[in-house]
């Protein structure tokens, strides 16, 4: 009996850009960036009010390629700021709508995924999802004490493509995802390393406000209280404080760029300090790897380094040669976030998983 071809269209929005794919299972058919001008996104005065010309410019999008929505099987969006959740696959229902469209956790353009994703869908009668959103949260309860008590660690990290590369590299390895324990080590604008126990991110660090290594843009775990010092010196503003933190700290911070392929060119032109700094990340990505195999016991099958960064060989040489002691490393390159939708989707349109439903009765920390 032949397989049931599904075909998938994916939606992944940026701030001024939208990413859109089209896949038969999981065979990429078409995918394109559709590039907006800053006027036009300008012109709105919330994130929120830009879904209908978004979707409006999908629809010429495909129309212009060629691409009949007929023949749709189900639309998957980019998850959004929500309430804390499990991973997984979830149906966009109305109280899913409501968050995104209230800024439930915040205002991102991401929050466009589900929005978009169910206003085309519903006009085609098929499904409409989302996968694993930055705010999957299964950590141990162990992993949300942070020391001081009026604040809780939280779960923010690259989750769609942890989950996605670790069931990608459980495939390859001939075993079930939920069977391994992996660390899973997302290098890109933030860094996230996440602890992979039997299917569920036990434990990560928070790669957008202030945990785990410093990364190209963001400052990653600072001595607090330094930071306090700071904050109350007279000289910033509590916004200047957050950019320096979250978008000019990092790379950008020290460097003036978060771009690693010229830091890497100045480093093969001898520049000292970039090549202190550029290792100095490496080095905080490693520390942060094995303290998350202390967490597994040491009992690690496989350590995973994906995202952009993943690409530089000799950033990945410096880190891997740090801890390939405690397993094997795996580099996967790149997100493949499109994939990594469309590969949701698909699971639950086989059956596969069961697709969840919205908030559900999940207990995580508060937001």
């Amino acid at each position: 009996m032949q397989d049931i071809e599904y075909r998938i269209l994916v939606i992944n929005p940026g701030s001024t850009s939208t990413k859109i794919g089209v896949f038969d299972n999981d065979i990429s058919l078409f995918e394109k960036t559709i590039r907006h001008d800053s006027e036009s996104i300008n012109s709105f005065a919330n994130i929120i009010d830009q879904y209908e010309f978004r979707k409006t410019t999908i629809l010429e999008t495909m129309d212009n390629e060629g691409i009949n929505i007929s023949k749709l099987s189900a639309v998957c969006g980019r998850g959004g700021l929500l309430r804390p959740i499990e991973g997984g696959t979830y149906a966009v229902n109305d109280v899913m709508l409501k968050d995104l469209r209230s800024g439930y956790a915040g205002q991102h353009a991401s929050n466009l995924g589900g929005i978009i994703a169910y206003e085309i869908a519903s006009g085609l009668n098929i499904p409409s999802f989302i996968v694993d959103p930055v705010v999957v949260d299964e950590l141990e309860p162990l992993a949300r004490i942070s020391g001081f008590s009026l604040i809780e660690r939280k779960s923010i990290f690259h989750a769609l493509n942890q989950k996605a590369v670790a069931r990608r590299v459980a495939k390859e390895l001939g075993k079930n995802y939920k069977d391994l324990n992996l660390i899973v080590t997302h290098m890109g604008g933030g860094i996230t390393v996440g602890v992979h126990k039997h299917g569920k991110v036990i434990d990560v660090n928070n790669g957008l406000h202030g945990d785990g290594p410093f990364s190209p843009e963001r400052a990653g775990t600072v001595p607090v209280g330094d930071l306090v010092a700071l904050c109350y010196s007279g000289e910033y503003y509590r916004e200047e404080i957050m950019k320096m933190l979250v978008g000019q700290g990092g790379l950008v911070g020290y460097l003036g760029t978060n771009d690693a392929v010229k830091v890497e060119q100045r480093i093969a032109a001898g520049d000292e300090e970039a090549k202190l700094v550029y290792d100095a990340m490496a080095y905080q990505v490693a520390k942060e790897i094995g303290a998350a195999s202390a967490v597994l016991s040491g009992k690690v099958d496989a350590i995973i380094l994906t995202g952009g960064l993943a690409y530089g060989k000799g950033f990945v040489k410096s880190i891997t040669d740090r801890i390939n002691w405690i397993a094997d490393v795996i580099v996967q390159p790149g997100e493949n976030e499109l994939q990594a939708l469309a590969e949701g989707a698909l699971r639950v349109l086989r059956g596969e998983e069961d697709e969840k439903v919205y908030p559900g009765n999940f207990k995580t920390a508060k937001i």
